[in-house]
């Protein structure tokens, strides 16, 4: 992966690039912003980077032809190392480190065709381990494989170079050891860390990061992209691009057959159809449902659901024709009815009510109990107001 693969960013890949080149390259970096950015991509070229044995004094890129670009592009270069959160399968009665599923990140990445996954999203890779509902987590052995790596020599390269995608979701011993791994690092390490909630991180290990802020793309980026890259109009690339608050990856799995509308909106309307009607049976039922589908299903549909808020709040003030809307064809469609349900007085309550469910989601809360007490909140704030 080269810096040039990946668009934007070009104050995040300067900042990097200075470090190598100046010699003040970081025992251990984080790159820190929202889920499908590209912060991966960012590690990945700064590792191929740092080892690049064809660049010149001025080049601001690795060469991508010498042998440990080529390794680097194959996931092969033997001082790069892998880690990335896992589970367990049926067969394993033990906690699984990243090499385990070598093959499953290979094929996640795309690695083995012309089209490298520049953008990631938990969501796909949970998929890739076909277990329905399970969290992924990087366990201590994780910690224990790596400094066993990381204690020999290096072979091609003055660093050994670790890519650790999601830290935040190591358990809380992995991140005990990784804490006397920065603290009394290894000569000539370099841990890069690509993390989508920071705020999760243990705050010890949090602390002795050298931090690099990775900002979301404007929607004019975002746009232009996914016309180039994914041959769709102007105006579906606009209406994607609002929608994706900033993530790339977010609007390509929008326009990807609507994927995004296929799963997020009926759940959505569902759930507003039986908070209406305060039918508490089958919004048990729908909490049960949404549990089911994982954690991190679950808090991708809290964010759906805050944006679907919001636009619908947009349409009841200024019209669905507006140009302020951004809403495809089917959202559009029950908004039609819906829009004047979301006021004032409710609007920002359900956004914030919706928020506060992702983020105990996310911190291990129990899925159903969150979804359920989510849904008995949203009955209150749909209530008409008492006159």
């Amino acid at each position: 992966m080269k810096f040039a693969d990946i668009p934007g960013h070009d104050d995040v890949k300067d900042r990097l690039r200075n470090l190598v080149d100046s010699g003040r390259l970081p025992h251990a970096l984080l790159l820190e912003g929202q889920a499908g950015i590209g912060k991966l991509a960012l590690a990945r070229a700064l590792a191929q980077y740092i080892h690049c044995t064809g660049r010149r004094p001025g080049d601001t890129d690795s060469c991508g032809v010498c042998p440990s670009c080529r390794q680097s592009r194959s996931l092969n270069h033997i001082d790069t190392f892998f880690v990335y959160p896992v589970t367990r399968t049926e067969k394993m009665d033990y906690a699984p480190v990243s090499d385990e599923f070598a093959p499953e990140w290979r094929e996640y990445l795309g690695i083995d065709t012309d089209r490298q996954r520049v953008f990631q999203d938990i969501d796909a890779w949970t998929d890739s381990f076909g277990k329905k509902g399970s969290a992924l987590i990087t366990y201590a052995a994780e910690s224990g494989d790596l400094i066993h790596k990381l204690s020999m020599t290096s072979h091609t390269s003055a660093y050994k170079t670790v890519v650790w995608w999601l830290p935040e979701r190591m358990n809380q011993e992995c991140a005990n050891k990784l804490l006397k791994m920065i603290e009394e690092p290894y000569e000539g390490t370099c841990l890069i860390m690509a993390s989508d909630r920071p705020d999760l991180i243990l705050p010890t290990v949090y602390s002795r990061l050298q931090r690099v802020e990775v900002s979301r793309y404007d929607d004019s980026a975002i746009a232009a992209y996914l016309v180039a890259r994914m041959g769709i109009d102007d105006a579906a690339a606009q209406a994607a691009a609002h929608n994706a608050r900033g993530s790339m990856r977010r609007a390509m799995t929008m326009v990807s057959a609507n994927t995004w509308t296929r799963t997020m909106l009926p759940r959505f309307m569902e759930l507003m159809r039986l908070a209406y009607q305060r039918n508490v049976g089958e919004l048990r039922r729908w909490a049960n449902d949404l549990a089911g589908d994982g954690r991190d299903r679950a808090a991708a549909f809290c964010d759906f659901a805050a944006s679907q808020v919001r636009e619908n709040f947009m349409a009841r003030l200024a019209g669905l024709t507006s140009p302020l809307v951004y809403m495809t064809p089917d959202e559009s469609a029950f908004a039609k009815k819906f829009c004047r349900f979301i006021t004032e007085a409710n609007a920002e309550p359900l956004i914030r009510e919706f928020g506060d469910a992702r983020r105990d989601i996310i911190g291990n809360a129990n899925v159903k109990i969150v979804a359920f007490d989510l849904a008995l909140k949203v009955i209150l704030l749909l209530l008409p107001p008492k006159k």
